[in-house]
């Protein structure tokens, strides 16, 4: 791996892109009518949660990179190829660039990027050592590129995008907590208090179980309050259902390589339920 696939490796693109997308799910779900979008804003929106994702993958890296050298010795800083000034560079640079976007996009949506950008940083320095706190710090990251999608198109925040940021911020809590099993070794070496480090790793994926099927619990609210077409429900039970198997697979066996794989299979989950949520408001 050369220093440049090492950047593009500390940006983790996939999350990123997920994140970007998240925005642009925001901004459909408040207005359905896609003809209505502005889609510069739209665009613009996309390339700030890109860049701010960026961004915080790549100063959790920094951060983790003592960590990171006995949980994942292969990530692109404990091996060497990107030195960590290069990485804080890289972090500046991304910042920029996503405060930039922002601001050709309104006030508000630049204000929105400020606010989640102090989250991420105060999780990564101080909320990722106190475990569930830490959790739901980076659970309302998730959540808020939805929020700032909304911003985007209309302005303002619909009630659905409310309940879809809160069932991103119920997964994404689940899918942190099995990330904390699957790195519960070189967290308690360096004093980091997830569920799994301590309470132990069956706890930690009990409670993480518990958060993704409060998540599969809100999606009949979007379709009762008539919130969403008929094309919700196909892509909806692939997440849900997805969902209820993992939390199952999980409680069976909390193991770190089950728990690792768990944690993978949810971030695609998670796009299914975008999805879900994209065809069925689309008119």
């Amino acid at each position: 791996m050369n220093k440049f696939g090492g950047f593009i490796r500390l940006m983790r693109p996939v999350n990123c892109i997920i994140m970007g997308f998240a925005v642009f799910v925001g901004a459909v779900l408040a207005a359905p009518q896609l003809g209505s979008l502005n889609w510069l804003n739209i665009m613009l929106g996309f390339l700030t949660g890109f860049t701010f994702c960026a961004a915080a993958m790549v100063i959790n890296d920094y951060y983790d990179r003592k960590i990171d050298a006995i949980n994942e010795p292969q990530r692109p800083i404990p091996s060497g190829k990107v030195k960590p000034p290069e990485a804080l560079a890289f972090v500046g640079v991304l910042s920029a660039a996503g405060f930039v976007f922002a601001i050709f996009v309104s006030l508000l949506c630049f204000a929105v990027a400020s606010v989640s950008l102090a989250i991420t940083l105060t999780y990564i320095t101080v909320g990722k050592r106190t475990g569930l706190p830490g959790n739901f710090l980076v659970s309302i990251c998730v959540a808020i590129p939805f929020i700032y999608g909304s911003i985007t198109a209309i302005g303002t925040v619909g009630l659905n995008v409310v309940l879809f940021a809160s069932m991103a911020f119920l997964s994404n809590t689940g899918r942190e907590i099995t990330k904390g099993i699957v790195d519960v070794k070189g967290d308690s070496a360096e004093g980091v208090k997830t569920l799994a480090v301590r309470f132990g790793e069956k706890k930690a994926a009990i409670v993480a179980a518990g958060f993704f099927i409060f998540a599969v619990a809100l999606t009949p609210v979007t379709w009762v309050l008539g919130l969403v077409g008929i094309w919700f429900i196909p892509f909806v039970l692939v997440t849900d259902v997805g969902l209820i198997v993992c939390s199952a697979l999980l409680l069976r066996d909390h193991s770190r390589e089950k728990a690792r794989r768990i944690k993978k299979v949810v971030l695609y989950l998670f796009l299914a339920g975008l999805l879900a949520y994209i065809f069925g408001v689309i008119k």
